[in-house]
């Protein structure tokens, strides 16, 4: 037998066994090259078969696959030699679908509309459930996936396929569980990376940054000034970029921040304020011993409760001034070092806004005095009042002069 004789016999034979093959079988092959359209895959004694590029590609469009690998596919035609697909489109048949159902095959399927507990989708000529929980790995709004077109795992096949039951999730993690391993490769100390909102709660919110591999965003690395309500910053579903801000491979955390990506606000303090200036600020907390007075965005100053004067009784300067109240404030120490600001308001605005009783002169002089001298007198029993003080000198100096 001559060898074009045998390679006829060969490519008869190929043929033969090709046309023995159905439509919707699902065979096993080995990529052997890959073309600007198609690749071609071995499948043993059944000959060569093609699939579209396309199939073979990522989610960002790159191959996932290389010459010589393995994969599994379902034969979707025999006319003209035999072409492969590793899912099924919307046409498939309902012979087509239990082959995917038993082999685990994708199929694609477009998301009709949201019901009670689920998704209706169109797969085909037949009607498929996606419950909510399978839909994504993110919890989503439920318009959010209507009319878009996915790939679904048949995770229920009965009554012939009247009942199908059908997972996006499923494929999802498998894909970010290839993923996982290259994507925690890139996540460094120092890195900005794009992530999107898993969750939000109360101490921060959950980015996962890719492949299913998540970092949490602390509530006080999200803004330099204090957030009082993460849900305000953050919502589910939202992409945002972030810094990676340490990375702990042993407890497999990633912990991110916000505000990072923006200038410090304290760094520029000393050209924005000077000792002496008058600034508008709005009281946002009130504690014992002062109110906190917000200058600016991230910009903490503080109002020692010795900088508002008597008050008529212990504390009443307290019951007055309410966090949200803005008024001007009087500069009166700046440590940008440690982040710290001393503050005292400007008297005619207490008079008008609290209708508290103020004393006529030298409050600010007398609010540095005590600002300055606050942080030696807080260790010790506190002082007698300055009024109390002055009048004891006097009559300490009075009983001087009578003993001379």
């Amino acid at each position: 037998m001559t060898d074009s004789t045998e390679d006829f016999a060969k490519m008869f034979e190929a043929s033969i066994q090709a046309k023995r093959l159905e439509t919707g079988q699902t065979i096993n092959g080995t990529i052997v090259a890959i073309g600007p359209e198609v690749a071609f895959v071995d499948v043993g004694g059944k000959g060569e078969a093609t699939i579209e590029i396309d199939e073979l590609k990522d989610a960002d469009g790159n191959l996932d696959v290389a010459i010589g690998d393995r994969l599994e596919a379902m034969v979707v035609s025999t006319s003209g030699g035999l072409t492969l697909s590793r899912k099924l489109a919307r046409g498939a048949t309902e012979r087509q679908l239990e082959d995917a159902f038993h082999t685990g095959l994708p199929v694609e399927g477009k998301v009709e509309k949201a019901i009670k507990g689920g998704y209706e989708v169109r797969i085909g000529r037949q009607r498929a459930f996606c419950p909510t929980s399978q839909i994504d790995t993110l919890r989503t709004e439920p318009s959010a996936h209507e009319g878009h077109v996915y790939e679904f795992r048949i995770l229920e096949f009965k009554e012939g396929g009247r009942n199908l039951v059908v997972s996006r999730r499923a494929l999802l993690e498998e894909s970010q569980r290839a993923n996982a391993a290259e994507i925690r490769r890139s996540i460094v100390e120092g890195a900005v990376m794009t992530g999107r909102v898993t969750s939000v709660r109360e101490f921060g919110a959950f980015v996962d940054l890719g492949a299913g591999v998540q970092g949490l965003l602390h509530v006080s690395e999200m803004g330099w000034s204090r957030v009082s309500d993460t849900s305000e910053v953050v919502n589910p579903g939202e992409e945002i970029t972030v810094k990676v801000l340490r990375v702990d491979d042993d407890k497999q955390k990633i912990s991110l921040g916000l505000k990072q990506l923006t200038a410090d606000p304290w760094s520029s303090v000393n050209q924005m304020y000077e000792i002496g200036q008058v600034h508008s600020g709005r009281v946002t907390r009130i504690v014992e011993f002062g109110a906190f007075v917000e200058l600016e965005p991230g910009v903490e100053a503080l109002a020692h409760a010795s900088t508002f004067g008597p008050t008529g009784q212990s504390g009443g300067w307290s019951r007055a001034l309410a966090p949200g109240i803005t008024a001007p404030f009087e500069i009166l120490s700046i440590d940008p070092e440690k982040k710290r600001i001393g503050v005292a308001l400007v008297p005619d605005d207490v008079a008008r806004a609290d209708e508290m009783t103020r004393p006529q002169t030298g409050v600010v002089h007398d609010a540095r005095i005590a600002a300055d001298e606050r942080e030696s007198t807080e260790r010790e029993d506190p002082a007698p009042a300055e009024g109390f003080g002055s009048l004891a000198g006097k009559l300490r100096g009075a009983l001087d002069r009578r003993e001379k």
